[in-house]
């Protein structure tokens, strides 16, 4: 059954891979998170191939594509959209905001001011929008892509901790190696962009019969202890001051279970979870003063935490 699993990812990279180079790590964490109805924070410089990378994810699903730029000006409305009155009809009706669509890109999210990055909480959440008290629904497969400037940099507002919990995976994206920037310099160089049209869509129900081959791949209650293990250490930790949720946990667990499939196995190991635990848990762990002061980060104190939480047999 991990067939069905792996078929996405293997669509992904090479859909992906016409048009994105040195990008296979970041691939293979957005297939995680699609196959576990998970969202995503893409955090690196600007100018990496943030946006190409949203919007040929997007076309390699053959789904609806949006994208909203992060400034300090936006407000909860330009996300959601708004209700708006026809004289001719004589009432109001809803108009839409960006938020509906299947793949939405929330560039540079963390130049939106804290009002209207919450805008989004329910969205993530719930897969819906209310506005003036009507709610409405979102697509099933509803997916977030939110990309983050490093904290240090001008005019940046850090995330809200439950924001941050919201997103199932954190990604990084850093400067390509040279062969990988050569070649995007030779792909790129004449004044034309990209053309995620010409990228394959994956075949309808595909997804669907990823999602229900991880049934199939087995979790021992010994990974399930181990998983809760590293969420009481991340909580008992002196240098963290709020450490892994209960949905962190559970996302962890899920996305185990996906990474197991990938690698064709029928059931949870411990590497399983320690392979994708730096992208699970480093954006929701929140450092004390101390810490911070000390210049202790969190993948610092999760590099830890991995080699002192005991593996089960």
């Amino acid at each position: 059954m991990s067939e069905d699993v792996r078929a996405v990812e293997h669509h992904l990279q090479t859909a992906l891979g016409r048009v994105l180079f040195g990008m296979d790590e970041v691939i293979h964490g957005l297939s995680i998170a699609l196959i576990a109805r998970g969202h995503v924070l893409l955090e690196g410089p600007p100018g990496l191939g943030k946006t190409l990378l949203g919007k040929s994810f997007a076309a390699a699903l053959g789904g609806r594509f949006k994208r909203i730029q992060g400034t300090a000006d936006l407000m909860p409305a330009d996300i959601t959209g708004v209700h708006v009155f026809h004289p001719e009809r004589g009432r109001f009706e809803f108009q839409p905001g960006p938020v509906f669509t299947d793949v939405l890109l929330v560039d540079e999210v963390n130049r939106a001011g804290p009002r209207t990055q919450s805008a989004l909480l329910e969205a993530m959440e719930e897969r819906q929008v209310t506005v003036d008290r009507d709610s409405f629904p979102l697509p099933d497969d509803f997916l977030v892509i939110a990309t983050q400037n490093p904290r240090e940099f001008e005019g940046t507002y850090p995330l809200p901790e439950s924001q941050l919990d919201r997103f199932a995976l954190s990604l990084r994206i850093d400067y390509p190696s040279r062969g990988d920037e050569l070649t995007i310099l030779d792909r790129y160089n004449l004044p034309r962009a990209a053309e995620p049209a010409d990228i394959p869509a994956l075949a309808p129900g595909a997804v669907g019969r990823a999602r229900a081959a991880l049934e199939g791949v087995h979790v021992s209650a010994e990974l399930t202890g181990y998983v809760l293990d590293l969420a009481a250490a991340t909580r008992q930790s002196a240098s963290i001051g709020l450490g892994l949720s209960t949905r962190g946990a559970l996302t962890l667990l899920r996305a185990a279970r996906v990474e197991a499939a990938l690698r064709g196995g029928d059931y949870v190991i411990p590497d399983d979870v320690k392979r994708i635990a730096p992208w699970v848990i480093r954006h929701r762990l929140v450092m004390t003063p101390e810490a911070a002061l000390e210049d202790v980060g969190p993948e610092d104190v999760l590099a830890r935490l991995l080699d002192d939480v005991a593996v089960p047999g």
